[in-house]
């Protein structure tokens, strides 16, 4: 429950500055359109912090607006979006979707990022959807390299931080 409510705290600051018409975008437009693409296959819980850091200064830096932005995890970067308690049922070692993570993709979610996760991973793992934060099926892609692949293919740029 309280990852719900954290969720929703985060999407509503966001709205109502983007109601309000505050930009926290230092150089909006500045950059023009860009289709990005994030790749996550790591687990380390600072290393995804940063990357979703990466991600929020990246949106400030170029605007919301101007962006189709997409996180694809598989393997052991499905730890970003596991629930904690939910890893010993599955073959990660761990869980990384704590509260300040959670909110962290909740306000990323709130700016139109897309986070989608690999159907072989959850398979290899042994993970059910319902152990991930926030995710749906419509998150889930047949394969995380072919989508990055074709991402690249229609002009997404690769960023692995």
């Amino acid at each position: 429950m309280k990852k719900i409510i954290n969720k929703y705290i985060t999407a509503s600051i966001v709205s109502i500055c983007m109601a309000l018409g505050i930009n926290t975008s230092v150089n909006a437009g500045a950059y023009g359109a860009q289709k990005i693409v994030y790749h996550i296959n790591y687990d380390a819980p600072k290393r995804q912090g940063g990357a979703l850091r990466n991600i929020q200064n990246h949106i400030n830096a170029v605007g919301a607006e101007n962006m189709d932005l997409r996180v694809i995890m598989h393997g052991k970067g499905l730890s970003l979006l596991l629930l904690p308690e939910e890893a010993k049922n599955t073959k990660l070692p761990r869980g990384n979707a704590t509260d300040v993570m959670t909110a962290k993709i909740a306000g990323l979610k709130s700016q139109g990022v897309t986070f989608k996760v690999c159907a072989n991973t959850l398979k290899g793992k042994k993970i059910r959807m319902e152990q991930l934060y926030d995710a749906e099926k419509s998150d889930i892609v047949p394969s995380g390299v072919a989508e990055l692949a074709h991402l690249q293919a229609q002009g997404f740029t690769y960023i692995k931080p």
